[in-house]
């Protein structure tokens, strides 16, 4: 595909953003309520269930997602994803029981598991090589202010107005964000229609494994990230902090900034590089939130925790992209999600089970994730080389 070297930005790519704005709005609003919310349906139990489920749907339907997009889009994709958000919005306050609840969150994995992968196609796809790094930071930055506006706003409707507001608003957000995208110029040249054969993946199709290393890094460092959404919302309410989106607002309002700045530091001196030093940053952070005892401690950890992942995400995302064929880039970006989902999920799940609803043991559940975000570290330090990527 060519590429106008004179306007690397066009309209696409900022509908694309503000797209991806309102789909991490949407499902990220609800996830600082959602522990309450099944605990007052008896499933307090299942607290490490809330983000494992929803991330093993979207792990699962990865390399579906992939094909799909490679085959019969990524705007059939990215639309399919948001429709399961908006369908979902609507079904979470009809739930009755802890077993309709997991259900649901199992089914609403499959949002993340579509539009994303075909948002990463679609900006390889309209971004050229050189750009890459800044673009990923760009459209991450726009995810980030949707997941810092998400819980905030989540939290403020649910304590002002009612569960089932917060919820009718999701979907809202869900279907502005189909709306941008459904008239989008397709970016693949020679679609297919769909049909039934099109989900028969072949084993060697399940990953792409051009894209192993960037996406071990991505599953050991997201770990973390699965520990912060399972247990932050009872820390904070531990701390006598009231908006359980207060955290995550403060270390995705972090991460703005640096995304897009870390992404241009990546094309100019290579992906590995920023890579080490974000691994170590996602390290101080997690033994920071295990240190806090006040609203201005935990907020101050949530500023470093956004700093490592804002440096992390857009820097992971380019490496893959740099190292994907054009023909399997949707494959590609779906085994990097695969290990983003897996980190999150397996994080999440080791997370509740360490927690066990017991506030003594907070300290050894973030510093566990410290422990192996720094796995990632040593991965990079001992077994890849550092490369340039000048281009």
């Amino acid at each position: 595909m060519q590429h106008q070297e004179t306007r690397v930005y066009g309209l696409q790519f900022w509908l694309l953003c503000l797209s991806s704005f309102l789909f991490f709005a949407s499902f990220n609003m609800i996830i600082p309520e959602l522990p309450n919310y099944l605990t007052s349906l008896g499933g307090e139990a299942y607290k490490g269930l809330i983000i494992s489920l929803f991330t093993l749907t979207a792990g699962l339907s990865r390399p579906f997602s992939g094909q799909l997009a490679d085959k019969v889009g990524r705007i059939p994709v990215m639309v399919v994803g948001g429709a399961v958000c908006i369908v979902c919005g609507f079904l979470y306050p009809i739930t009755g029981s802890v077993a309709a609840f997991l259900l649901l969150r199992f089914v609403h994995g499959f949002s993340t598991g579509f539009t994303p992968t075909g948002t990463a196609a679609y900006v390889a796809d309209i971004i050229p090589v050189h750009r890459r790094g800044e673009a990923t930071g760009l459209l991450g930055l726009a995810g980030s202010l949707g997941m810092a506006a998400g819980p905030a706003l989540g939290g403020a409707i649910a304590n002002q107005f009612s569960l089932n507001t917060m919820f009718y608003t999701s979907s809202l957000a869900a279907f502005l964000s189909v709306a941008v995208v459904a008239r989008m110029q397709e970016t693949v040249q020679d679609t297919h229609r769909f049909r039934m054969g099109l989900l028969r993946i072949a084993r060697s199709e399940l990953f792409e494994p051009r894209v192993l290393p960037p996406s071990v890094v991505l599953f050991f460092t997201v770990f973390s990230f699965g520990t912060i959404l399972t247990v932050v919302p009872d820390f904070s309410e531990f701390l006598g902090i009231k908006n359980k989106g207060l955290f995550f607002m403060s270390f995705t309002l972090s991460s703005l900034a640096i995304r897009f700045i870390a992404g241009r530091v990546s094309d100019k001196y290579g992906r590995v590089n920023v890579l080490r030093i974000s691994t170590l940053v996602l390290v101080l952070a997690m033994v920071a939130v295990g240190f806090s005892t006040s609203l201005s401690g935990l907020m101050l950890a949530g500023v470093l925790f956004g700093i490592g992942q804002g440096m992390n995400s857009p820097t992971v995302f380019a490496w893959t992209i740099d190292l994907s064929h054009e023909a399997h880039r949707g494959r590609a970006m779906a085994t990097m999600y695969i290990a983003l989902e897996a980190g999150i999920g397996i994080g999440a799940l080791c997370s509740g089970w360490l927690y066990n609803n017991n506030p003594d043991n907070f300290r050894l559940v973030f510093w566990t994730g410290a422990a192996v975000v720094m796995v990632s570290f040593l991965y990079l330090l001992l077994f890849v080389k550092a490369r340039s990527h000048k281009f």
